[in-house]
């Protein structure tokens, strides 16, 4: 696709809200700034190309969602006779998850994030219609619905993960992928004050919420505040910025409606820091000061009572133990209490786990994740298996924007692997993105690798809130993912 098409999708995204911006506002600036050239010319299909490869072998991708289907597309691109197939249940696993945030605000509709899965196969891709149930990588095949066995000369794991809304006492049910069946799920969450925007229905449920908490807002005279509370849970997360994202964007929405001052807003994050980059740390607590935000960290929701809308949470924090003479320090001891809350309107994040087939198998870890090299995303004990996205043991990277990075390393390496080279070519840095929405129209984009530190893209200081970056993230990602990416080339 030219970056004139690239284009004309990013201001179709536009038009779509206009007491946002203009079309005439962005196609000035996206006609003129250099910085906005090159978000074009990396949305822009052809603007990464492969080398041909005469390789031959039967690759087989468990999980057709964005990483799957990328990498089932470069492989496409980029092998002279491909043989591979995606195994994938969920018609609709290709679907727009970092859109979500947006649904939850109201800036976006369901239907903006939602794909189905077919129509974004490559045409030279085999799909099989069902779910890997048994990893065999002794025998190098997968069983699927518990009788097709499938063999494989490579095997690229690309499950994504599972919400656990279950680990969380007064929540039920498991959702295997974001637009998959969530009935049980919907029986507590999406309603009755408790919401979530990780799933499609959830974040569609979740701007209900907050117009609901608006309309109570607007009649409430109490002297006490009513109370909205957001949680981040003890597990590792896909997308790390999102339960802060919605929390700005439900601030965003009481300010809009003149309400603020009714609506007290408290973080519970089980972490002891705002993110793991030191600079983005200091830069968000400042921007919760500017905006009267509360927090406590090191709370883990462990139960909702959904009938009374309280949350508890098992706060926890270190003390000196006993005193070790041989290594001259105390042993610290976690100690913890149960904290009770009172909410008029919470965000659940749900703690995350890998898919219980792969964690159960010899493909997956004591934790559950695949373990991979980190920078070749090769196996550490399979040579033929590989991982991507969510499910791979990687620090970090559980976002969309690993992914654009990751797939590309893993097809350099799979095919240097399949040509019989004993040296894998190319290694991931670790590279995240996190386009943290601020507000409604502003953006800080905070990016970063395994160092730690912030590695912007563009020469601007990356812990400002910028509306640059709220067209990149509202407008431009979209068509970079869902055209760029899955036709294997951005």
């Amino acid at each position: 696709m030219s970056k004139n098409e690239i284009l004309e999708e990013i201001l179709k995204e536009v038009d779509k809200h206009p007491e946002i911006m203009s079309r005439r506002e962005a196609l000035k600036y996206l006609s003129v700034s250099p910085m906005a050239a090159s978000i074009l010319a990396g949305a822009t299909v052809g603007a990464t190309t492969v080398a041909a490869s005469d390789a031959t072998g039967k690759i087989v991708i468990v999980g057709g969602g964005l990483a799957g289907m990328s990498t089932a597309a470069r492989l496409s691109n980029t092998l002279s006779n491909p043989d591979i197939t995606v195994i994938e249940p969920n018609p609709k696993s290709v679907s727009y998850q970092p859109g979500q945030t947006l649904v939850g605000a109201g800036i976006w509709d369901k239907s903006d994030i939602t794909y189905m899965r077919d129509d974004k196969l490559p045409s030279d891709v085999t799909l099989i219609k069902g779910s890997v149930t048994a990893f065999d990588p002794d025998n190098n095949k997968v069983t699927v619905d518990g009788s097709q066995e499938v063999s494989y000369d490579q095997l690229i794991i690309a499950t994504g993960l599972m919400l656990n809304y279950g680990a969380i006492k007064g929540l039920d049910g498991v959702i295997t992928s974001s637009g998959s069946d969530n009935a049980v799920v919907k029986e507590k969450i999406g309603k009755n004050g408790l919401y979530s925007i990780y799933f499609a229905d959830g974040a569609e449920s979740t701007w209900d919420g907050i117009q609901e908490l608006i309309e109570k807002a607007k009649t409430h005279t109490g002297s006490e505040k009513l109370q909205a509370v957001f949680t981040h849970p003890n597990t590792p997360i896909k997308c790390g910025g999102a339960p802060k994202k919605i929390m700005y964007l439900v601030n965003a929405r009481l300010e809009e409606a003149g309400v603020k001052d009714k609506v007290e807003l408290t973080f519970y994050p089980n972490g002891s820091k705002m993110f793991g980059v030191p600079e983005y740390h200091e830069a968000i607590l400042q921007q919760y000061k500017d905006r009267d935000f509360k927090w406590h960290y090191a709370h883990n929701l462990i139960e909702v009572d959904t009938a009374n809308k309280i949350a508890v949470f098992d706060h926890h924090w270190k003390e000196k133990g006993e005193y070790d003479e041989d290594l001259e320090e105390y042993e610290m001891v976690t100690k913890h209490e149960k904290v009770e809350v009172k909410y008029d309107f919470m965000h659940v994040t749900p703690p995350m786990k890998a898919p219980d087939v792969v964690a159960n198998s010899k493909v997956g870890s004591r934790k559950g994740w695949v373990p991979v090299n980190k920078e070749t995303l090769q196996h550490v004990k399979f040579d033929n298996v590989w991982s991507i996205g969510d499910v791979a043991a990687v620090p970090m990277g559980k976002t969309g924007g690993s992914v654009r990075k990751q797939y590309k390393v893993l097809v350099d390496n799979l095919i240097a692997s399949m040509e019989g080279k004993t040296t894998l070519p190319a290694a991931y840095d670790g590279y995240t993105v996190c386009p943290l929405i601020t507000n409604i129209g502003t953006v800080m984009l905070a990016e970063f690798n395994w160092t730690k530190k912030p590695t912007p893209s563009f020469p601007l200081d990356p812990t400002q809130e910028r509306w640059i970056w709220w067209l990149l993230k509202v407008y431009a990602l979209k068509p970079m993912t869902m055209i760029g990416m899955l036709s294997g080339r951005a």
